[in-house]
């Protein structure tokens, strides 16, 4: 598996983490809707002159790309952000972040489901460790955590399943599409949906000048920067690792909380983030040299166009 890209998406899921430190300054001036439109409208805007020829390239795909990139964009890009942060509102802080710690499980049964993948048994000795230290690292308490509210969880889990998705249809995708026609299509079709959700929920579409730099940072580096590295990583990258992989997510977002936004670790915490990180290193590290890979793949019907 010398081609194996496992560590350009963990690069790419570490960039996400950058994220709280950009949006921290907006929560408290705009709506997440809000956000999250704009996010996919200033993106839009820069690739637009890339658009023609992403349609195009997905013209001469069949229904099963067509389904997918229109999960990945109007769920896992727009509809799943608005889940996961309605689940905050209406429900208490913990039921998410537990809830959401089911991707990986889901990313998993898809990948084996629609992309054939098979996970040797030596799969679990990255698997178990990762999703254990992202537990720790969640909590402070991670022995004292209870899951509470049906409505609350319902909407963790649809986003948690969607974000899976995402990782699934991305990899499927990647046979016909190039990582870059993948990132257009993925913020073309969120932002009618992102449009869709804001008068949904209550807020507007206008912000202020001074919100303009945070925006255009979010939408750049965790944004597009991001999205761009993960599917190039993506297209080497069998799905039920790449799902492991972007639990260097939390990891920098700690990291990142700690440095620059005043939060403070328990010592299991600390714990949980040398285990993630440990558990995805060594992952990529097995899968570049070892000549039998944990996740088994079925090679995807196509080729990019």
């Amino acid at each position: 598996m010398k081609n194996d890209r496992t560590w350009l998406v963990a690069v790419a899921a570490a960039l996400w983490g950058t994220d709280g430190l950009l949006r921290l300054p907006l929560a408290d001036a705009l709506p997440a809707a809000t956000v999250v439109f704009w996010e996919h409208l200033l993106i839009v805007l820069v690739l637009t002159p890339f658009l023609p020829g992403a349609v195009r390239a997905l013209l001469r795909c069949g229904r099963r790309e067509w389904l997918a990139v229109l999960v990945i964009g109007g769920g896992a890009s727009a509809l799943a952000t608005a889940l996961f942060t309605a689940a905050f509102r209406l429900g208490d802080p913990v039921t998410p972040l537990v809830l959401q710690k089911l991707q990986p499980l889901f990313a998993m049964l898809a990948a084996f489901f629609v992309l054939g993948e098979r996970l040797r048994r030596g799969y679990l000795g990255f698997a178990v460790p990762a999703l254990a230290g992202a537990w720790l690292l969640a909590f402070a308490d991670p022995l004292s955590v209870r899951v509470e509210a049906a409505r609350t969880a319902l909407l963790a889990l649809g986003a948690a399943a969607l974000w899976a998705a995402g990782t699934v249809l991305g990899r499927l995708v990647s046979a016909r599409l190039r990582p870059r026609d993948v990132t257009v299509l993925r913020f073309s079709v969120g932002l009618p949906v992102a449009a869709a959700i804001v008068p949904v929920t209550g807020g507007g579409f206008a912000v202020g000048w001074d919100n303009a730099p945070g925006l255009v940072l979010l939408a750049f580096v965790p944004g597009l920067l991001a999205l761009s590295l993960y599917y190039v990583g993506l297209r080497a990258t069998p799905a039920a690792r790449a799902t492991l992989a972007e639990l260097a997510f939390p990891a920098t977002a700690a990291i990142i909380g700690v440095s620059f936004l005043g939060a403070d670790l328990t010592a299991t915490q600390w714990l949980g983030l040398v285990v993630v990180v440990g558990a995805i290193t060594a992952l990529g590290w097995h899968e570049r040299v070892r000549r039998a890979p944990v996740v088994e793949e079925r090679p995807l019907t196509g080729a990019a166009v």
